[in-house]
């Protein structure tokens, strides 16, 4: 059984470590403290919340599964095939990740809305997506479409060459290989990818208040309904963060690496 090798560290490293850590983890619970366990259940019963909360809920599951439909065939061209700007497609794809997510919201409403570059012939169909619940889930699934891209890609990257010839050579079509071979293979990093999206797309802002704005049970998710109760009610919006906190803490859990990669062993 392999071991890790003993790391070798100065001590005033420490230091640092310690005041990056103390400056992440003390907001986390000074949040954490200002609420009462007990008076939780009754903080995030009230209608808004739940409202909000099981339309965030539904929208992220519903990005989730576009991220799906969208991100895995991104991943497979763009780490299988090269072509003429295929490096600066791969750049506009993951750019959401770095875009302040309001630049993405607007951008969505200059495509999907009543003036934009798609909006005015939906209008004429009779199809309204800006400020609706179906701009919630667009905002989420650009703001989380990297995400699952690369996962997925990374994925990919990581199978084997000789896998894929030896099926290649037993007569395995293109499609068959897919199927049969690629997606078994990469069903962790596709499972990664899954659960990183829905993080991101339940704790969605940004976007979402500009593109889809904020009404009551058709656009105002959990995140916009924190925003809002920390005006009025700010022990509401302490409890509905809190609980945000704990899905974070659930998805950090489910994609951290169960084992230390061969560098490291």
């Amino acid at each position: 059984m392999s071991r890790r090798p003993t790391v070798i560290m100065p001590r005033w490293v420490l230091f640092p470590a310690a005041i990056g850590a103390a400056f992440i983890l003390l907001p986390i619970v000074a949040l954490l403290t200002r609420v009462d366990p007990a008076e939780l259940p009754f903080l995030l019963s009230s209608p808004s919340a739940v409202a909000a909360l099981w339309l965030s809920l539904r929208t992220a599951l519903l990005a989730t599964v576009l991220c799906v439909i969208l991100g895995v065939p991104l991943a497979l061209m763009l780490s299988q095939h090269r072509f003429p700007g295929s490096g600066l497609l791969r750049t506009l794809i993951l750019l959401p990740l770095v875009l302040p997510p309001v630049i993405g919201g607007i951008a969505l409403l200059t495509t999907f809305g009543r003036q934009g570059l798609l909006g005015q012939s939906l209008e004429i169909l009779g199809v309204q997506v800006a400020f609706s619940t179906a701009a919630v889930v667009l905002a989420q699934t650009f703001v989380s479409l990297p995400f699952m891209v690369i996962a997925v890609e990374a994925a990919i990257r990581g199978v084997q060459k000789e896998v894929v010839e030896a099926a290649v050579v037993d007569g395995a079509g293109p499609t068959q290989l897919l199927r049969s071979i690629v997606l078994p293979l990469i069903t962790p990093g596709l499972a990664s990818g899954v659960v990183l999206a829905f993080a991101r797309s339940l704790g969605e802002f940004g976007a979402t208040i500009a593109f889809a704005g904020s009404l009551q049970g058709v656009t105002r998710t959990l995140p916009l309904e924190i925003y809002l109760q920390r005006e009025t009610d700010p022990d509401a919006a302490v409890a509905l963060s809190v609980l945000l906190i704990l899905v974070a803490v659930v998805v950090i859990g489910l994609t951290r690496p169960r084992t230390a990669p061969d560098a490291l062993r």
